[in-house]
């Protein structure tokens, strides 16, 4: 810690003078480079257009105005129709252990390569400027830049997804954007529109329950599963296939907010995940997952007792277990958000040799409608030639023009076969792209689903037993939620005849809240299966208890003692985690005389910003806070979300005394350090009853 802090102000050296009109001019002088139009123009004055006189009308013939704000004008390109709020950030792939049996991928079979990569995280339903936080599912998109071609693995945070068939995706998102007569709710599911059409629609049962689980409200953007949701292939040198899945499984766990956690982060923070990401790759915690597959073969899938090529069923890991291969890393933040986060193209038909495509129909639907929807947004089909798109092996084609071609081919020959240029590029028969030749059945062609697409209860049934009681309670608090924001009786009564079909609990434990008789049940078009529970679809019991990655926030004030905040703070990092100091104001000086700048003022860091809490202040500073409402919810807040607190004298006097909580094992003084680290390292669910109203 500094003893001072640097207030030197830079701009005062900066070579600058005042304009007629008082406005200030930034000169250049030998360390700056001119400041100039497009075309390397010079410019003289960037403060002031060209004007008839200095009261007069601005002149048509000012190209510096002109450009400047044709250009403002043009910034915005169409967002995403679904996936528009992202972050990202660049990094790299290494193979850890060979499958070089089942493909021929280099990226999947060299363990010596490091493979860059630029990964983009989103939500689905909401605009680019919807909040980070909202019940949503999470997008988990990859583009590596493998030797053989770009390969972008496009999924998402939940193994499943909500249709079966690609035709519905343009009803399942019209459901679930805001509606159209009205124009809201922004990024949520709770509204009419949406529970009628998923009551109308069983195959989306599955994923409708992942999405009413801590699943759909991570922690962070660090702390999530990625998964490909689809079956691929993986060809050999033989042409052999095997069909894999594959994971991203975070090394800091899978780890969750409460929801009301998540509705005040909205408030305080909208850019709670883009900044957590910053952050972290800031500070050099860089975020990291290890690559798992799923391997079976065709044979084995006809055992399944689902279709694997249906998107709403997940393979359990105990039928199949997922085998670690390899690990990402991110560790450079983009250095321009649009150029890279908003303008990256992620295609699922962009594989490399030796990755093929299954008969999923909703995997060949996307096929398609990736490749549409950047022509739409990007505006050329040169948007591959974009850096950030562009791949980083060698490539060649006979593709030309077009708007935006930022390239320029030589010679007098764009097609083949040719004989007019022997160096011009050719297939290659050895290295090239190859499909695996399936040996379809002799079924009639016709719009019709495999029969065993019908079960939509099973799977939910088996994620919904699969999890710890808590979850169990925050999955049927979510159905409560959402059901009631829907205005339609009949919707509600809908849902709760599927539920029933699911789980029978879970049923009554949504109806109750809601106030509602159970109705009858859904008619399964299938029979539901009670299929064998799995622990690996938990989020609470698959957080590790450690610190790692984990932030703690740390209240000082006036005269806070600088060796406990030293002690706390060595301790807690010598565990990997990162603190915040938070303070009444940005500067505070302690009783040593140290001044210290807090990360953030109390009002504007409330305590679900942190994974715990440690307060240390003094008496008269107690005392003031003491009357403050946001320092009253920093504690009240960490209490009702089941985390650690670690309390001074001062604190427990004038601040605690005054609140509604239980001192527990989770609330200790700051000489009990060593159960507050213990204590942090997750959180106390047996609270939550106690504390909260959950269905």
């Amino acid at each position: 810690m500094n003893k001072n802090i640097n207030h030197t102000d830079p701009a005062k050296n900066i070579n600058s003078a005042r304009g007629n009109g008082g406005e200030p001019h930034q000169k250049t002088d030998k360390r700056t480079q001119a400041l100039t139009t497009q075309q390397g123009v010079v410019i003289t004055d960037n403060q002031n257009s060209l004007k008839a006189g200095s009261r007069g009308p601005t002149l048509l013939e000012d190209f510096i105005l002109r450009e400047k704000i044709n250009h403002f004008d043009h910034e915005r390109i169409p967002e995403r129709i679904v996936h528009a709020r992202g972050s990202a950030a660049h990094g790299y792939f290494q193979l850890t252990e060979s499958l070089q049996e089942y493909t021929t991928a280099n990226i999947l079979c060299e363990t010596n390569t490091k493979t860059p990569l630029f990964a983009r995280f989103s939500t689905v339903a909401g605009s680019k400027g919807s909040k980070d936080t909202p019940r949503d599912v999470r997008g988990f998109a990859v583009k590596l830049y493998t030797n053989q071609g770009n390969w972008d693995l496009v999924g998402n945070n939940m193994p499943v997804f909500f249709i079966q068939d690609a035709i519905k995706f343009p009803d399942l998102i019209h459901a679930v954007k805001p509606e159209p007569d009205r124009g809201f709710p922004q990024a949520a599911s709770a509204h009419d529109t949406f529970w009628d059409f998923v009551s109308l629609t069983p195959e989306t049962m599955h994923n409708v329950i992942w999405l009413m689980s801590d699943r759909a409200l991570p922690r962070s953007l660090r702390m999530m599963e990625g998964f490909g949701i689809h079956s691929y292939r993986l060809l050999n040198q033989q042409g052999n296939s095997t069909f894999v899945r594959f994971h991203w499984k975070p090394v800091l766990g899978v780890q969750s907010t409460t929801w009301d956690e998540a509705i005040k982060i909205s408030g305080a923070d909208p850019d709670y995940h883009r900044r957590d990401l910053f952050e972290a790759i800031e500070r050099g915690d860089f975020p990291e997952w290890e690559l798992g597959v799923q391997l079976f073969t065709a044979e084995q899938a006809q055992q399944f007792p689902f279709d694997h090529l249906d998107a709403t069923k997940l393979i359990p890991e105990e039928l199949v277990p997922v085998k670690i291969v390899g690990k990402m890393v991110l560790d450079r933040y983009p250095d321009n958000f649009f150029a890279e986060t908003e303008q990256v193209a992620f295609c699922p038909s962009h594989v490399p040799p030796g990755i093929d495509f299954s008969s999923d129909p909703l995997l060949q639907g996307r096929l398609f409608s990736y490749l549409d929807t950047q022509l739409s947004r990007l505006g050329s089909v040169n948007f591959a030639q974009l850096p950030i798109n562009a791949p980083k092996c060698p490539f060649a084609n006979m593709q030309r023009d077009g708007q935006m071609q930022m390239q320029v081919p030589k010679g007098r020959v764009a097609y083949e076969p040719q004989s007019l240029d022997p160096d011009m590029p050719r297939e290659s028969a050895k290295r090239g792209f190859t499909s695996f030749e399936e040996q379809l059945d002799d079924g009639v062609t016709g719009r019709i689903r495999a029969e065993k697409f019908a079960d939509h209860y099973s799977q939910p049934r088996l994620f919904y037993r699969s999890q710890t009681p808590a979850e169990q309670a925050h999955i049927a608090s979510a159905y409560a939620f959402e059901l009631g924001k829907v205005d339609t009786p009949h919707v509600r009564c809908r849902v709760l005849s599927h539920l029933r079909l699911i789980d029978e609990n879970l049923a009554n434990r949504v109806a109750a809240a809601l106030g509602m008789k159970l109705p009858a049940a859904a008619d399964a078009a299938a029979a539901v299966q009670d299929l064998a529970t799995s622990d690996a679809l938990q989020t609470i019991g698959l957080t590790p208890a450690r610190l790692t990655g984990r932030q703690i926030g740390m209240l000082i004030a006036k005269g806070s003692k600088h060796s406990e905040i030293k002690k706390y703070q060595q301790a807690l990092e010598a565990e990997g985690a990162s603190i915040k100091l938070v303070a009444p104001g940005r500067e505070v000086e302690l009783d040593d005389g140290t001044r210290l700048q807090s990360a953030e003022r109390i009002a504007g860091a409330p305590s679900v910003f942190f994974d715990a809490v440690v307060s240390i202040i003094m008496p008269e500073q107690a005392k003031i806070l003491a009357n403050d409402s946001s320092t009253l919810d920093w504690f009240t807040d960490a209490y009702v979300h089941c985390k650690a607190i670690a309390y001074c004298g001062a604190t427990d006097e004038f601040i605690l005394s005054k609140l509604p909580l239980e001192k527990d094992a989770y609330i200790t003084p700051l000489a009990d350090i060593d159960t507050f680290i213990d204590n942090a390292k997750s959180r106390f669910w047996d609270r939550e009853p106690r504390v909260r109203d959950l269905a």
